[in-house]
């Protein structure tokens, strides 16, 4: 949470959903937190990696556990190309695909020689950018009430408050894609062992820190709303950047902070494909080739690959693709892991921290819903991939027999 998404959903989500951007994010936000306590249920009672790729395949089948596996690594490569993207939309908007390439290449170059984002600098940078946006924020609420005489979109209620006649399905289409802004919180769910009673602490974790994001998002698309205003904001690609516009504050500030959160995520989020990669082909599930690890121990054949696609997609697909492709396989990921809890709890398998077996029910059910109402040419596109992994999966196991 808190990387790039924050700085680059706005834009398409406004697109969908107009003045109803804030039921958007709310959405998105409560979709988030019945994901991460459904996670975090399976993760303690299975403290083991791979996320909802393990948890499917102990839980459900190991088809399930693969769709979820292959949810993640064709999620989280269009992650890394709308990620990057986002940094080039900031940095050098006329050449973002360039942007895009280099941050991708940089990235797997430290990832590969072992060089990875730690908890302390990903703290660190999580904490400037909440600075940063509140400042922001304020800036550009002062600079309107001092301009509140003049036209436009210049109170803080005026493109808020007002009647939208857009429908239902934009809002969905609008919180598929600021789901993708909340990216991350699995982490939250997965700390059991870490901590002293995780069945109450765990939950509560979740609840505050996702609660504490989301009210900064609400927030941040309120002001957006009120001071970019609705037309401006739907077709803005930095809209961060055009929210401080009339402030004082040099675009050179936003830039740094938006390029900083972006690239901190892309290594991050780089090694998390190679390790859930990694984690599939030593099942064999994929390829014995991505399992292949340097002298650092870091999966370079993988994230190498996963570079590769996410720099074509940078190319090829545009923002709104990237992110709309993103949203499609993780919410297949997290729909996986709903339905898993969901039987680890008629099992028993809880360890204590057991969710509601209707919350996990209406989990699975509203990530297909947001992830069903995405731009058809990314759910086709995603759809596909997911499709011929279990293809090939099936025809590995046929000649294998």
């Amino acid at each position: 949470m808190l990387g790039a998404g924050v700085f680059t959903v706005w834009g398409p989500a406004t697109e969908r959903a107009g003045t109803l951007l804030l039921w958007a994010v709310a959405l998105a936000g409560a979709v988030a937190i019945i994901n991460a306590l459904a996670t975090a249920q399976l993760a303690a009672f299975h403290p083991v990696a791979g996320g909802a790729y393990s948890f499917g395949r102990r839980e459900l089948h190991p088809l399930a556990g693969f769709v979820a596996g292959i949810g993640f690594v064709v999620g989280k490569t269009a992650s890394v190309a709308a990620i990057a993207l986002a940094m080039g939309l900031y940095v050098w908007p006329e050449h973002a695909p360039l942007i895009a390439t280099v941050a991708i290449a940089v990235a797997w170059a430290l990832n590969a020689r072992g060089v990875v984002r730690t908890a302390a600098a990903a703290t660190v940078i999580a904490g400037a950018v909440v600075l940063a946006l509140i400042t922001f924020m304020v800036a550009a609420t002062s600079t309107t009430a001092d301009d509140a005489m003049s036209p436009g979109p210049t109170t803080l209620t005026a493109e808020i408050f007002v009647h939208d006649p857009r429908s239902v399905y934009g809002v969905l289409t609008a919180a598929a894609l600021v789901f993708f802004a909340f990216a991350g919180y699995a982490r939250i769910a997965t700390l059991g062992e870490e901590v002293t009673y995780p069945a109450r602490t765990i939950p509560r974790a979740i609840v505050l820190a996702l609660g504490m994001v989301l009210a900064l998002y609400l927030a941040l698309a309120a002001t957006l709303l009120a001071v970019v205003g609705t037309e401006q904001l739907a077709g803005s690609t930095a809209p961060v950047a055009d929210l401080v516009s009339g402030t004082g504050i040099p675009r050179v500030v936003v830039t740094v902070v938006a390029a900083t959160a972006a690239f901190g995520s892309l290594v991050a989020l780089m090694a998390g494909v190679g390790r859930t990669s990694m984690a599939m082909a030593r099942e064999r599930d994929l390829p014995a080739l991505l399992a292949r690890q340097g002298a650092s121990g870091a999966p370079w054949v993988a994230e190498g690959i996963s570079a590769l696609v996410a720099i074509a997609l940078a190319w090829v697909g545009g923002l709104t693709f990237a992110i709309a492709m993103s949203s499609f396989a993780v919410l297949t990921y997290y729909a996986v892991a709903n339905l898993a809890a969901f039987a680890a709890g008629r099992r028993g398998h809880t360890a204590g921290l057991r969710v509601w077996p209707v919350a996990t029910l209406a989990g699975a059910a509203l990530c297909a819903a947001l992830a069903a109402a995405l731009p058809l040419t990314a759910v086709i596109a995603a759809a596909s991939a997911l499709l011929l992994a279990v293809a090939a999966r099936a025809l590995s196991a046929r000649r294998a027999t």
